[in-house]
C-alpha cells in the first residue's frame, strides 16, 4: 500500500469512527417526530402533549436556601422555548421530581406517580444523586424505568448529570464520569434520546466560568438551568436549514 492510499484509508476510518460515535443514539429529527406533529397541530386536530421531568432537587427547582425557582428551571424553560416554536400546541409540563432522591427511589415511585400521568415523552435526571448509590444498583433502576417506560410506547429522553461545584468535573476519575457514560450507554442500548449537559458544563468548566452558572453548591441558576434546557429541546425542535 503507498503512502497516499495509507492516509486516505485513515481518515476515511477516523471519518466512520466519528460517524458512528454521533449516533450512538436515534436521530433528533426522527425520534420525537410523531411528537412534533402533534404540536404543531391546530384546533380542534390537536390534544393535550405530556411531557413528564423526573429525577431529584434540580428538575424539582431547588436553588439557594431551599428555595424553589420553578419558573427559573429547566423544566419551564423548555416549556417557554416549546411554546415559541409551537403556538398552537396544548402542553402539560409535569415534574415528578422530589429533592434529595435517587434514581432508586425514583423507580419505586414510577408506575403510581410518573405512568399515570401517561407522557407523551419522559425525561429522566438522577445521575447527581445517584453518585452516593452506585453504578450498579443506579443501572437496574434506570433500566427498571426505561423498560416500563418503553413497554408504554413512551418516547424517553435521558438526562446526564449537571454539576456539583465540589467535584471537579476536568479529572478523569470524577464521581460523575462514570455515571455520564452508563447513562449514555443505557441510552444507546435501549435507542432513546440522550440530552448530555454534562458535556456542556465540562466545557465551561474549562474555562473556568462554572460559578457563573450555579446558584448553590450543586443547584444551578437560571444560566445553570438554560443549558440543560438548551441540550433538551434539540430533541423536540427541527433543526432549521440554514
Amino acid at each position: 500500500m503507498n503512502r497516499i492510499a495509507w492516509v486516505l484509508g485513515t481518515l476515511l476510518s477516523i471519518s466512520i469512527a466519528g460517524f458512528a460515535q454521533d449516533n450512538r443514539w436515534p436521530d433528533r429529527q426522527e425520534y420525537l417526530s410523531a411528537v412534533k406533529k402533534e404540536l404543531k397541530a391546530v384546533w380542534p386536530n390537536n390534544r393535550t402533549v405530556n411531557i413528564v421531568f423526573h429525577g431529584h432537587s434540580v428538575p424539582a427547582g431547588f436553588w439557594h436556601d431551599h428555595e424553589v425557582h420553578t419558573l427559573e428551571s429547566y423544566p419551564h424553560l423548555v416549556l417557554e422555548k416549546l411554546k415559541e416554536e409551537y403556538p398552537y400546541a396544548v402542553i402539560n409540563v409535569i415534574v415528578t421530581a422530589i429533592g434529595g432522591e435517587n434514581s432508586q427511589k425514583g423507580s419505586l415511585r414510577f408506575e403510581k406517580e410518573v405512568l399515570n400521568h401517561r407522557p407523551d415523552v419522559l425525561l429522566i435526571d438522577y445521575a447527581l444523586n445517584d453518585r452516593f448509590l452506585g453504578l450498579e444498583k443506579a443501572r437496574v433502576a434506570w433500566e427498571d424505568m426505561i423498560k416500563k417506560a418503553l413497554a408504554q410506547n413512551i418516547k424517553v429522553i435521558l438526562l446526564t448529570p449537571s454539576p456539583d461545584q465540589r467535584v471537579d468535573l476536568l479529572a478523569a476519575d470524577n464521581p460523575l464520569e462514570p455515571h455520564a457514560e452508563q447513562i449514555r450507554q443505557l441510552a444507546e442500548r435501549f435507542q432513546v434520546g440522550l440530552a448530555d449537559p454534562y458535556a456542556e458544563f465540562k466545557k465551561i468548566a474549562a474555562q473556568g466560568n462554572l460559578p457563573d452558572y450555579m446558584s448553590h453548591v450543586n443547584h444551578p441558576n437560571r444560566a445553570g438551568h438554560q443549558i440543560i434546557a438548551d441540550t433538551i429541546v434539540k430533541w423536540l425542535i427541527d433543526k432549521k436549514e440554514n
